[in-house]
């Protein structure tokens, strides 16, 4: 029989060894991103246009930073970029931190007080929850999540802006995607090569609101 200890250490052990030696965690590296999640962004932004000078931006579950990170650098600094996370980011310029909880009002609270009034060109949401591997419980509060980020940028989008979410492909997934439906008039599925084939998520690209 197998030591469920030892198997838990050999699959960490792996993934460790994945991680280090994966092309873009070196890229990033070399890049100066925080972490490789920056060109997952990078490439959809590539294909569909999603950032721009003198754009209002804001970045929800974005430490360690990355996707952040790239929108200053595609703007040179020329946006209005507002980011959440419940974990401590490691500051950056042109960026406003907020360190909270988003899924409680007084955190919206503080991204509204920071905005001002002013509508959002892009909301994107990286936003994960904490996972135990078990599909029937991850992504139900994955899913949570999204539907949090949906609201918000109902709530705060130009009639032209965009919304990108991370998502998982598990239970609720469909419905999901037809709620997106019913709110935006275009929901657009993308995988970019810098997600991992093996891994669930997928991100969904909205516009139109309805």
């Amino acid at each position: 029989m197998l030591n469920p200890t030892n198997k838990n250490h050999k699959s960490h052990k792996d993934w460790l060894v994945r991680h280090v030696n994966d092309p873009y965690v070196l890229k990033a590296k070399q890049e100066g991103y925080r972490s490789r999640a920056a060109y997952k962004l990078a490439e959809i932004d590539a294909k569909d246009k999603l950032i721009s000078q003198g754009g209002v931006i804001v970045d929800l579950g974005a430490a360690p930073g990355s996707w952040s990170q790239y929108a200053v650098r595609k703007t040179n600094g020329n946006a209005t970029i507002i980011a959440i996370d419940l974990l401590e980011m490691q500051g950056l310029n042109h960026v406003d931190f907020i360190q909270g909880d988003f899924t409680e009002a007084s955190a919206l609270a503080l991204i509204e007080e920071k905005l001002a009034g002013k509508k959002v060109d892009l909301v994107l949401s990286d936003m994960l929850p904490n996972m135990s591997g078990v599909a029937n419980i991850d992504s139900p509060r994955a899913i949570y999540l999204c539907e949090l980020a949906a609201d918000f940028a109902l709530n705060h989008l130009k009639p032209e802006g965009k919304f990108l979410t991370k998502a998982y492909q598990g239970p609720g997934y469909q419905e999901l995607f037809a709620q997106l439906k019913q709110q935006f008039k275009v929901v657009a599925t993308r995988k970019p090569d810098a997600s991992r084939d093996r891994s669930a998520e997928i991100f969904l690209l909205c516009s139109g609101l309805r």
